[in-house]
């Protein structure tokens, strides 16, 4: 039977037939709101890791832009300017220019994610498969995000019908998996070391 709670209703109310049962049909509206929150709660979870995702997203964003943004400066201030080299002054400015652009590209993506975007999941996708040359902590959060995105649940909460069915249960929460948690951790702490290094060196 299709995961899609539309696959089995002919009504106006989308959600006014159970998903759960092809031949039990739910006359009431309260048993159709109850039959949405069951299935949502379905895919809370995954619902939670994917935004959690986009949080990392938004880390990595900021050293992106953070370090594009220092790289820039350091080549405008720097001896390079004085005509003796300046082929290293423009290198560094084309790679703080890269830099820059990927964090804004990953700062995008990240809200894309949080808003369950289709087009964020095939960003993310792309961005997973190039992370997993990262070895071995980037391998790791890459082949993680990749289940996310490609998985079956996956194609569920990015599709616009799962849409409808958030926008019909607002009240239910999730909360974040420890698994993602750990991996918001890790992140962290690669974007304060990242930080630090690139003080240093200024």
């Amino acid at each position: 039977m299709s995961n899609n709670p539309n696959d089995t209703q002919s009504s106006s109310d989308p959600f006014a037939v159970n998903p759960y049962a092809a031949t039990s049909n739910v006359g009431s509206a309260t048993q159709g709101a109850e039959d949405v929150e069951v299935y949502r709660r379905q895919y809370l979870q995954h619902e939670a890791s994917v935004k959690s995702v986009g949080m990392l997203y938004y880390l990595s964003a900021m050293l992106l832009i953070f370090v594009g943004g220092l790289m820039a400066a350091l080549a405008f201030a720097g001896p390079g300017n004085g005509g003796q080299n300046p082929t290293p002054t423009v290198l560094i400015v084309v790679l703080g220019a890269v830099y820059l652009g990927l964090g804004l590209f990953q700062f995008f993506v990240a809200r894309g994610l949080r808003r369950f975007e289709s087009w964020a999941r095939i960003a993310t996708v792309v961005l997973s498969i190039i992370g997993l040359l990262a070895f071995p902590i980037g391998t790791l959060i890459s082949a993680y995000v990749l289940y996310l995105m490609l998985s079956e649940k996956g194609q569920i909460v990015f599709s616009d019908w799962y849409q409808q069915v958030m926008e019909r249960t607002p009240h239910i929460k999730y909360k974040t998996s420890i698994i993602v948690w750990v991996f918001v951790a890790l992140l962290a702490s690669i974007v304060i070391v990242a930080l630090i290094a690139a003080v240093g060196t200024a």
